[in-house]
């Protein structure tokens, strides 16, 4: 996890669209400070922009924002010189909104109400779809989720999932949320604050360096949040967070179209595919057939402006897919009986790295063609890159297992994030770096190209001898140069081994498996002559709320709850962990 990764990602967007310019010429109208009522009496604020001398009524698009609407100033007028109105909404609370922000609470029910109510004006035809990424993604299931008779469609952009990857992954926090936190308190954004990560990274720093519990951060950072202590009263993805994201009924009873859209690095692709995953799981066939999914090589600010450069990797000419033109071909056939657009020759577009190259498919499920298992195996001693064990095609046999130790007031970690790793995809660091806290292991050199697409899977067989800890799971392509580039990465709370909902202690001493099946979806076409690395280590970071394996509240833990965490890893006969690579032929 990244500091600001999402909404710095967010602004980048933002600011990356405002530096491109709008079109020249006066070729838009404009109502300023637009009054939405809703069923409680309270008014949301919008800015329209509507194409100049509009003769007829036509399709609203609207964004529903925290971030305040002339955020998304660049993209109202770019759809305002298309063919149609284009309504930036603050959200209740924020900028010139009435009521009260409550983080992503109100959403749902607001957005109905500016879905019926946008449909009513004259100028509208009775079609309403929503535009946005993040935040602006999230409102968008929201909003869909309560079923406002006139919204036509949804484009929801690297949506946050409540409860699936934000405000937590997989339970884990990162102290990354009183950024957001603050950057969204008040009704007026604070960009500058928000965006200094020196500052943020150095009150991560005194938080992980003092031992102060991870429930006083928003003290320590001044910022005093009721909405922080919220989150931290929820560690489990319980009904408080279920209740936020649509039910299997929900899915079942979605009956427009939708395009899905994310990046193989984007921080919020767990919840956008969670969302797509659902709904193709639950969802009506005939209504699945008319939901399309783009997975770009984008991080999060690239799901709405690609960029080449990301986290220390050069993307090909094709990864500069144009969103708007993308935007504007869906909702051209959605809403206004267009063709189908024409980059979307299946159902799933998906890009491959490094062949600059976009291919297809129907369902995910078929995409790859079979898959690879690589097992663990090492002489017991796999605990840095220099002397690391193997992934092997074979399972073991008798084996020795590895051997770590996690131990919470262990702090020289934080000698390496001293300040931002823009290079975060290509950086070694930490996996050069264990400090004694982890196991490598490395495949054979690949005898030839091998396009890996889709969902890794690593189980591994792991006794601890404390009630709980965390664990972090990195997959990485190690190019004969001696480069490499982080593939995937999964985390995993061991209390919450059996599932997210319930945890249960881990007994001391017990053989238990683990299953890492929250990678990200990517693609890459590992090249010849290069391996893989696979790196399982407890999290030791200033950028997530620090697990000190005391077995109670997380939250509270301090250096008085400290133990170290002895971690045995076993590949044998009896326990063989293994790694599961879905392979395109």
């Amino acid at each position: 996890m990244r500091i600001g990764s999402v909404l710095a990602g967010a602004l980048a967007a933002a600011l990356a669209a405002a530096s491109a310019g709008p079109d020249s010429g006066p070729d838009i109208d404009l109502r300023w400070a637009v009054k939405i009522p809703l069923r409680d009496g309270v008014r949301l604020n919008a800015t329209v922009f509507k194409p100049r001398g509009q003769a007829g009524p036509l399709p609203v698009i609207f964004t529903l924002t925290p971030y305040n609407s002339d955020t998304y100033y660049p993209r109202a007028r770019y759809f305002a010189q298309n063919g149609y109105v284009y309504a930036l909404v603050d959200v209740r609370g924020r900028g010139n909104s009435e009521g009260v922000f409550l983080p992503f609470e109100n959403e749902g029910r607001d957005g109905h109400d500016v879905v019926e109510w946008l449909a009513r004006q004259p100028w509208c035809d009775g079609k309403v779809a929503m535009w946005g990424g993040s935040y602006a993604g999230y409102d968008q299931w929201a909003t869909l989720q309560s079923f406002p008779p006139h919204l036509a469609t949804i484009v929801p952009a690297a949506a946050a999932a409540m409860g699936v990857d934000f405000p937590a992954q997989n339970n884990l926090l990162a102290p990354y949320l009183m950024q957001w936190a603050t950057y969204t308190s008040g009704v007026t954004p604070q960009p500058n604050l928000f965006g200094d990560s020196a500052f943020w990274i150095s009150m991560f720093r005194e938080l992980y360096l003092s031992g102060r519990p991870f429930r006083e951060l928003d003290r320590m950072v001044g910022n005093p949040s009721p909405w922080f202590q919220r989150v931290l009263q929820h560690p489990a993805a319980d009904d408080h967070w279920r209740s936020l994201r649509p039910s299997a009924a929900d899915y079942a009873r979605i009956s427009i179209p939708i395009l899905t859209i994310t990046g193989h690095y984007d921080d919020d692709q767990y919840g956008a595919m969670h969302y797509y995953r659902s709904h193709m799981e639950h969802g009506a066939a005939e209504v699945k057939e008319r939901h399309f999914l783009v997975v770009g090589p984008w991080d999060h600010a690239g799901t709405r402006t690609p960029n080449r450069e990301v986290g220390g990797l050069t993307f090909g000419p094709a990864s500069m897919l144009d969103l708007n033109g993308l935007h504007k071909a869906w909702y051209d056939w959605t809403l206004k009986g267009g063709p189908r657009p024409g980059f979307l020759k299946d159902r799933i577009a998906y890009y491959v790295v490094p062949a600059d190259e976009w291919e297809y498919a129907g369902r995910l499920e078929s995409i790859a063609s079979g898959t690879r298992s690589l097992y663990l195996d090492s002489d017991g001693s796999a605990t840095d890159v220099f002397r690391s064990g193997s992934l092997r095609p074979a399972r073991p046999g008798a084996s020795s297992p590895d051997r770590y130790t996690y131990d919470p007031l262990d702090t020289r970690p934080a000698a390496l994030e001293t300040e931002e790793i823009k290079g975060y995809l290509t950086d070694q660091r930490y996996v050069l770096n264990t400090f004694g806290n982890g196991v490598i292991y490395t495949s054979d050199p690949f005898a030839e190209p091998a396009e890996i697409t889709g969902y890794v899977r690593f189980s591994a067989w792991i006794a601890l001898d404390v009630p709980d800890t965390d664990f972090r799971v990195s997959l990485y392509e190690v190019l004969a140069d001696g480069t490499s580039v982080l593939l995937a990465e999964d985390v995993k709370r061991a209390r919450y081994r059996g599932s997210p909902e319930t945890e249960s202690p881990v007994p001391a001493g017990a053989v238990l498996r683990y299953d890492f099946d929250q990678f990200p979806f990517f693609s890459r076409r590992v090249a010849a002559g290069s391996r893989l690395r696979l790196f399982l280590r407890c999290p030791n970071t200033i950028y997530l709320e620090k697990n000190y394996n005391g077995g109670g509240v997380v939250a509270d833990e301090t250096p008085r709850d400290a133990r170290a965490a002895h971690v045995t890893v076993h590949h044998d006969t009896s326990y063989p962990s293994a790694l599961t690579l879905p392979i395109v032929k």
